[in-house]
């Protein structure tokens, strides 16, 4: 099959987990692709067994599977942007990266999914290193939280100094751009960019609530669509945000545990 010239919809990309209860992972993502006017497309990494309470367990897909996913869009469309959330081992991250230095696809969003909400690991270190040293590089842009990027750089995050520096170490692993999340710390939501060199905080209300199931896919995926939509990088990042705060206000208060937010408020671009 031949990629087609005529379409004129952005098609996006997301390569993660499936969350059964449907406010995290690629059922998230395809409805923040939806939003944002992107046709969405998915390769499913793991079958995850969670709800808003916690995540109970996983069952990988074997790199092979994953690989013909996404070879099913990527020869079928055009892919207009990337998104990746959870790689759980190490074998799917390089073959996750091999697919995006081999096939026709745009640099990816790369939402470096560690630790869920609840608490569970959902990566190990030896996946960790190999989400350092493979995917990192070929990313648009990272987007840890606070947890997350401490991880990754072995640095304790306590203010926005903290974040900077997170930010600085990550691009010094090899990534253009890094959005810092600051959700975890106390005080203003802040959230810091260091793109290049070029450094840039958002600031949004901060909302007491316990509905924030999946915030973190919705944002990267949000950010994805709107690069597909030809926004520049800092404009992505606040459509997104604006998205993620609308939906968190409007959250339609499911679940016993931290609920999920409201895909079906409007985008703002």
């Amino acid at each position: 099959m031949k990629k087609s010239e005529t379409e004129t919809t952005p098609v996006a990309l997301t390569v993660a987990g499936f969350d059964p209860s449907g406010g995290a992972g690629v059922i998230a993502d395809v409805k923040t692709f939806t939003a944002f006017g992107c046709f969405a497309t998915a390769a499913v990494t793991s079958l995850t067994y969670q709800n808003t309470t916690g995540v109970f367990g996983a069952a990988h897909q074997t790199p092979d599977a994953v690989r013909a996913q996404v070879l099913a869009v990527v020869e079928d469309f055009t892919v207009a942007c990337a998104k990746t959330g959870m790689l759980p081992t190490r074998e799917i991250i390089e073959e996750v990266a091999r697919l995006f230095r081999e096939a026709d696809m745009p640099a990816p969003v790369v939402d470096p999914v560690v630790r869920s909400t609840s608490g569970y690991d959902l990566i190990d270190d030896v996946a960790l290193d190999a989400l350092k040293r493979e995917l990192l590089p070929l990313a648009r842009v990272v987007t840890p939280n606070v947890p997350e990027a401490e991880r990754i750089t072995g640095l304790e995050i306590r203010d926005e100094g903290g974040m900077l520096e997170a930010a600085r170490a990550m691009r010094g692993m090899g990534a253009r751009a890094v959005l810092v999340k600051g959700g975890h710390l106390t005080g203003r939501a802040l959230d810091l960019l260091d793109d290049e060199g070029r450094v840039r905080t958002f600031v949004a209300e901060r909302i007491e609530t316990t509905s924030t199931h999946g915030t973190g896919c919705t944002l990267a995926a949000g950010i994805a669509a709107c690069l597909a939509r030809g926004l520049a990088l800092e404009d992505s990042i606040e459509a997104a945000k604006r998205f993620v705060t609308d939906a968190i206000r409007r959250a339609p208060q499911l679940g016993h545990g931290h609920g999920p937010i409201n895909h079906a408020v409007a985008a703002r671009i």
